[in-house]
């Protein structure tokens, strides 16, 4: 009871920011009774429906409320500070008793994840490396407006394939903001209680503060760790070691970069698709470093991807690079981490 007090007070004096509110009746109504399930996830269920005005929409019913209710309100005040052409756009909510749904924009093409991954096997769902690149740039794009442009400063702290939704023409938006954070103040460092993030993609200051300082840095790696998964997806890197071996990709990409081995360029049609793929690698590289303070600024990131290639600089070799040993549930934070040259410690 205390939970849906404090969600109601947040919602009225939040008023000027939230977007419409519709009650439970509302969203049986515009999904047809829930008949058109998307997807489903631990924490939530997704479902095509259609406004009133007749556009459709992705209806977000959550499972149970987590927490205090911190992972409902993050997404409805993110969300409703924003506008961008590379976030989301939440049409409305519903928070009626135990009912609570988020309503957002229909994207047709469904997430990211859908076309890279190395359990996807339908052929046709695999994009060019030209339309990869733009996606990257598109991304990073939306990242520097939650980091720069908003008058709040939001990190979102869970980037990743499965959070990038793709329009008609594949045009990305950043979606999901259940553990992002607001920063008031614009401060660039945040304090947390605890870590946040999914395995393969958070950064290493997040979960040992010895690393670093947790800020916007951190929004930084993850996107560092998913446009390395998205320029590997090209198929013009030959992977030739298991992602769960102490050669894990990134630590592969460094010893093969310079001299171009492992990167097909017969499968490569010109002189520009081989450039927008060396300089989606060293981005890459730049965003994953260890130290926080050596990555670049997600501002950087992007004047690197639309700039010249000669300016460009192979970034040194981080310490480590953290993987999963399998996959696991995000509160479960159990890593192999690769030392260089050294041996493997678990943490």
């Amino acid at each position: 009871m205390q939970n849906h007090k404090n969600i109601e007070l947040f919602l009225k004096n939040n008023e000027n920011l939230v977007p419409r509110r519709y009650n439970y009746s509302n969203l049986k109504k515009m999904t047809n009774s829930l008949r058109d399930n998307l997807g489903e996830g631990g924490f939530a269920s997704v479902y095509r429906g259609k406004l009133p005005d007749g556009r459709l929409v992705a209806v977000k019913i959550l499972k149970e409320l987590k927490g205090n209710g911190e992972e409902f309100i993050n997404e409805v005040a993110s969300i409703g500070r924003t506008s961008h052409v590379n976030i989301v756009t939440l049409k409305g909510f519903c928070f009626e008793g135990s009912k609570r749904a988020l309503i957002y924009e229909f994207m047709p093409n469904g997430s990211l994840e859908k076309f890279i991954g190395h359990n996807n096997s339908i052929a046709e769902h695999h994009l060019a490396l030209e339309k990869l690149f733009q996606i990257a740039v598109g991304i990073a794009q939306g990242i520097e407006y939650l980091h720069q442009g908003c008058n709040t400063r939001i990190l979102h702290f869970d980037i990743k394939p499965h959070n990038i939704l793709l329009d008609k023409d594949f045009n990305p938006k950043i979606s999901d903001f259940g553990l992002a954070r607001l920063c008031p103040n614009r401060s660039s460092i945040v304090s947390m209680s605890g870590a946040r993030g999914t395995i393969g993609y958070i950064a290493p200051e997040i979960f040992c503060r010895n690393f670093g300082d947790v800020s916007h840095k951190s929004d930084v790696y993850s996107y560092g760790m998913m446009i390395l998964e998205m320029a590997e997806e090209t198929k013009n890197i030959e992977v030739r070691v298991d992602h769960s071996s102490e050669n894990y990709f990134p630590d592969w990409i460094y010893k093969n970069l310079e001299q171009n081995a492992g990167l097909d360029l017969n499968m490569i049609v010109n002189e520009n698709e081989h450039l927008r793929l060396r300089k989606m690698l060293i981005v890459g590289l730049w965003c994953i470093q260890t130290d926080p303070t050596t990555r670049p600024s997600v501002s950087k990131v992007v004047e690197m991807l639309e700039g010249n290639m000669e300016s460009l600089q192979i970034p040194p070799k981080p310490n480590f690079i953290l993987q999963p040993r399998e996959p696991v549930h995000p509160s479960t934070f159990e890593f192999s981490l690769s030392l260089s040259d050294a041996h493997e410690v678990k943490l």
